[in-house]
């Protein structure tokens, strides 16, 4: 009786972190969006354009799909997460060996490529700004609760793997 209440305990406690994480993480991703729709009015209204010639216009393009590639590749990576013996080598795992925030990385190259297709300079400058404000407050709020839930293995994790 004892272990199916630790049991439940642990199983409520698991679906509390997930929710403090998913739920950081929409309100990052809704920043995104409503910065990209003040963008989007800004260049609207005042028209201000970066790009006198259309050389940047393959970069653009690039950042649309690497970003996309990137998102698809953290979010199928993510849900293969097995938290059984946990190391560090754990969270290495795809694009996550390489930076512990990818899909927010995918984001903005994504934002941004639009930004320079669209020759855009309010969405670009939402893009910068979205992405600082996403990495200093709500990065950190996440990464606190992973920190709080795996321990030491994400810790170390941490120390190894670049923001």
């Amino acid at each position: 009786m004892e272990n199916d209440i630790t049991t439940e305990q642990v199983s409520s406690k698991e679906i509390l972190h997930r929710s403090k994480v998913h739920q950081i993480l929409a309100h990052s991703y809704s920043l995104y969006f409503i910065l990209f729709l003040v963008g989007v009015c800004f260049d609207i209204i005042f028209k201000f354009k970066i790009l006198t010639s259309s050389i940047l216009l393959p970069v653009g393009f690039v950042f649309l799909i690497f970003a996309t590639l990137l998102i698809l590749w953290a979010q199928q990576t993510s849900r293969n997460l097995k938290i059984e013996n946990l190391n560090k080598e754990t969270f290495c795992k795809g694009p996550y060996c390489y930076t512990r925030s990818p899909t927010h990385w995918g984001l903005f190259l994504l934002m941004l490529g639009f930004g320079i297709i669209a020759n855009a300079l309010f969405i670009i400058l939402t893009t910068i700004v979205s992405f600082i404000i996403s990495r200093f407050v709500f990065l950190e709020k996440q990464e606190n609760i992973l920190a709080q839930k795996y321990g030491t293995p994400y810790l170390e994790y941490k120390k190894s793997v670049k923001i």
